[in-house]
């Protein structure tokens, strides 16, 4: 077809380890280092293990709908992939657009964390510093600004050279971020007290319910695997496999950290730290050296997390414009690097601008990216179950056990998990800023859906978008004339 020979795919350059590395590393980021001693404090102990506990089991059923629609449809473009297939044009633009917010927020929060990072290493670079402005209590200086735009510009640049270069930084950086945490955890859990670990809950099902908020954008990444499937050369099976061990490494990682955190250091200096796992390895090893380390690790993850987002925001976006969803521009991938150049500018601009927000920004985007997240999720639960019914005989390299039970439970606790960031939570929800962010990137993507459908675009039949989205998996049935 016409379709399918304009119709632009990636170069098959991933092996089962650079697909490991990209999976690990794009769950395990920056967000431990600063966050884990602060789940401790809202959870205790107990209740930090638990909510993540409940977090996994979450993500292992809303995982199984990602690791079998994977392999049965291996298309760039994930929920949008799925949904389409599922609902159509409405539903499959909404998840798409639900998911690149996410990927979106946390690629946003990885500028500051990185600023944040290198400010620990050297902090002779903001001692003494004129502070240039002030946001939500944090001075932001310029030292730290640049430091943190040349981390995000690093970032653009290596995902602008491609797949190739990217995945031997990404495999560099998760080894390094292997490292460091393991060292803290045992630093932490043999040269600790286990009285620093008391109590073991904190502040009852409040706390864990404010853990469970962050929980999700902790485990983001494991999503990427399907946007990356064009460019794996390994069996496709293994994709699926890939999804369901990201989250169970991903949960164990999280767990691990938390011991070491809470064993590591009493509460008043948890509390205290301003990096808290680096402050924490440094206190129970009894040298900064350690501390240093940790970041250096942390920096690893930063930079796994970091590639894995933009790499799933810039390829749903080309997805979507592959699908003509989205203007042609974001559908276009470089000559000589094989990346969707254009999609990176956008996702690069915002994430440059993000960085002028300050360090308070983190939590506002990690808390906005969960809700992104899990709304995307939901709508990858409703597709696994829909096409459990509509495809019942389309091969499927990796399948999910229970059945429909699996796909029940993914829908139920994906939309329980959405309801966490509602006012109705005993957490509260989601605070004005994250708010606004979410009103901010639904609003863009009503005028963008609007000014497609308004263009030459709308003349596109299900037939071309079918082919353009779906390459040889295409529905031949669907694809008949009528």
């Amino acid at each position: 077809m016409s379709q399918q020979n304009e119709r632009q795919t990636f170069a098959k350059t991933l092996g089962r380890g650079d697909v490991w590395a990209f999976a690990f590393g794009s769950v395990v980021g920056w967000g431990w280092v600063m966050l884990a001693g602060g789940w401790v404090s809202s959870a205790g102990t107990v209740g930090a293990i638990l909510a993540f506990v409940i977090a996994a089991i979450i993500m292992s059923f809303i995982g199984m709908a990602f690791a079998e629609l994977c392999p049965m449809i291996p298309q760039t473009g994930g929920v949008l992939v799925f949904s389409y297939r599922a609902g159509g044009y409405k539903f499959g633009w909404f998840a798409a657009w639900a998911m690149a917010f996410a990927y979106v927020a946390v690629a946003c929060w990885e500028g500051p964390a990185f600023g944040t990072a290198v400010e620990y290493l050297f902090p002779v670079l903001t001692e003494n510093a004129n502070v240039l402005y002030s946001i939500e209590g944090y001075d932001v200086t310029l030292p730290w600004l640049i430091v943190a735009l040349i981390g995000t510009v690093f970032t653009i640049v290596c995902n602008w050279l491609g797949m190739k270069f990217a995945k031997v930084v990404n495999t560099t950086a998760a080894i390094l971020l292997v490292l460091g945490g393991l060292i803290f955890f045992f630093g932490g859990v043999t040269l600790g007290d286990m009285a620093n670990a008391i109590p073991a809950f904190q502040d009852g099902f409040n706390g864990i319910f404010v853990v469970l908020m962050a929980a999700p954008a902790m485990f983001v990444g494991f999503d990427v695997i399907p946007q990356t499937i064009e460019d794996m050369k390994i069996p496709i099976k293994q994709a699926g496999s890939m999804v369901m061990l990201a989250i169970i490494l991903g949960a164990v990682w999280y767990i691990l950290m938390i011991l070491g955190s809470s064993f590591g250091a009493p509460a008043e200096f948890r509390d205290a730290a301003s990096i808290p796992v680096a402050d924490i390895a440094s206190y129970c090893m009894g040298s900064k050296i350690f501390g240093t380390f940790v970041i250096i690790a942390g920096l690893g993850g930063i930079i796994t997390s970091w590639n894995a987002m933009y790499i799933g925001a810039t390829k749903i976006m080309f997805a979507m414009a592959r699908a003509k969803m989205l203007p042609p521009v974001f559908g276009r991938l470089h000559p000589k690097y094989n990346s969707p150049t254009a999609a990176l500018i956008i996702v690069g601009a915002l994430g440059l601008a993000s960085i002028f927000l300050g360090k308070n920004a983190l939590g506002w985007f990690v808390d906005a990216s969960s809700f992104g997240v899990v709304v995307a999720y939901l709508c990858a639960a409703i597709s696994f179950y829909i096409l459990k019914d509509k495809e019942p005989d389309t091969e499927r390299p990796w399948k999910a056990p229970g059945g429909k039970f699996t796909a029940v439970m993914a829908i139920i606790l994906s939309f329980l998990f959405c309801l966490i960031y509602t006012p109705i939570s005993p957490s509260g929800g989601l605070g004005h800023m994250e708010w606004m962010m979410v009103g901010v990137w639904t609003v863009l993507g009503i005028i963008l859906a609007i000014a497609v459908r308004n263009s030459e675009y709308s003349h596109v039949t299900s037939q071309e978008r079918e082919a353009l989205i779906y390459g040889e998996y295409a529905r031949p049935e669907y694809l008949e004339e009528k």
